[in-house]
């Protein structure tokens, strides 16, 4: 029952941290604390493939962005995104996820193609990733995950001005609190 009431604290503190802060805005990255966040799922990618925690563990740290075709500053950043994901190190991921990419796949590929994205975007999925893209209110919103799919940080919430460094300070410090390095 506490564990119940926990995990429900959990996404209302999340809904919260989401709903405060809008498209456009500049969102802070800092936090200590990690919750699980995603921890069952499976995801459908825009190649047709899946996506669940197994890919999570891939990586030390997994970086979502939520995004919309309707969004302008999502697809106004999506080039910056395209660049950055290029220069990761493998132990960071970037995928991006588009709200909306289902009911328009076509629309989803040019704007990515458009952009030079050649990551993994997700489309719809069920579990845990349902949940949190229903806890999602504003676009474009980024969050990181760690290979147990462990919330770090706070969300990152509208379009960055300086998106590599807002991302890789965050990256950093998620990192540095696992004791690894980038």
């Amino acid at each position: 029952m506490k564990k119940r009431k926990a995990a429900f604290f959990g996404w209302i503190l999340l809904s919260l941290i989401l709903v405060c802060a809008g498209c456009g805005a500049h969102g802070d990255a800092e936090q200590k604390e990690t919750r699980q966040f995603l921890a069952s799922f499976e995801a459908r990618a825009l190649d047709g493939s899946s996506f669940t925690q197994e890919d999570l563990a891939e990586c030390d740290v997994t970086i979502f962005n939520f995004w919309s075709l309707t969004c302008g500053p999502c697809i106004r950043e999506m080039p910056d995104l395209a660049r950055y994901e290029k220069s990761l190190p493998d132990h960071v991921r970037l995928v991006t996820v588009c709200m909306d990419g289902a009911g328009d796949v076509e629309g989803t590929k040019r704007i990515l193609e458009e952009a030079g994205y050649e990551g993994v975007t997700l489309l719809e999925g069920d579990g845990d990733f349902e949940k949190v893209c229903g806890a999602i209110r504003y676009t474009p919103t980024t969050v990181l995950v760690d290979r147990d799919g462990n919330l770090l940080g706070k969300a990152i919430v509208g379009a960055q001005k300086n998106l590599e460094r807002v991302y890789s300070d965050a990256v950093g410090e998620a990192l540095k609190a696992m004791g690894k390095g980038i």
